[in-house]
Order: structure tokens, then C-alpha cells, then sequence
């Protein structure tokens, strides 16, 4: 009677380890996609960073171009358009409402 309580505990441990192994398998997958995702969105945010520096550097190279050719030009643009270069056509700033300024 002793062994066949032990045989059934046994079986208990053997079904509860399996379903660990499982767990562990399924953890490891789910790691492994995870670690890739991440691996995915760090080179995104890279590709990001290096494209908003270069728009930067592009934004304060056309600035650069704007002061110089308003320096140089008899005309001169108020003090307001030289930092804005977009002009909303109401109080809404949505992106389907802003247009460029053309001169």
C-alpha cells in the first residue's frame, strides 16, 4: 500500500515536471523572439537617430543658406519667417492643414 502512494506521487512529480519542461521550452522560445525584436527595434531606433541628426544638420545647413541669403538680398524677410517654415492655413497644426511657405 506504502509503495503504490509512492508510485502515484511519483507519477504526480513526473507529470508536474513535464509540464515545467514545457513552460521552459516555451520561455525559451518566447526569449529567443523577444531578444530578436529587440535587436530589430535598437537597429530601428539607430536608423532614427542617425536620420533626425542628418535632417538636423540638413535644417541648420538651410537656415545657414536662409541668413546668408538674406543678409546678401536687398529684400528682407521679417525676423518670424527665418525660424518658420511652415504657416498653418487655420489655428489647427494637424499635418493634413500645414503647407509650405513659398517665396
Amino acid at each position: 500500500e506504502k509503495n503504490l502512494i509512492l508510485e502515484e506521487k511519483i507519477t504526480v512529480l513526473q507529470q508536474q515536471n513535464e509540464e515545467l519542461r514545457a513552460r521552459i521550452e516555451q520561455n525559451t522560445v518566447i526569449t529567443r523572439q523577444l531578444s530578436e525584436e529587440n535587436a530589430n527595434l535598437q537597429e530601428y531606433v539607430e536608423k532614427e537617430v542617425e536620420e533626425k541628426k542628418k535632417l538636423s544638420r540638413t535644417n541648420e545647413e538651410l537656415l545657414w543658406k536662409l541668413q546668408e541669403g538674406d543678409a546678401v538680398s536687398p529684400v528682407k524677410l521679417p525676423p518670424a519667417s527665418t525660424t518658420s517654415f511652415y504657416r498653418c492655413s487655420s489655428g489647427d497644426a494637424s499635418p493634413a492643414k500645414v503647407r509650405t511657405l513659398r517665396r
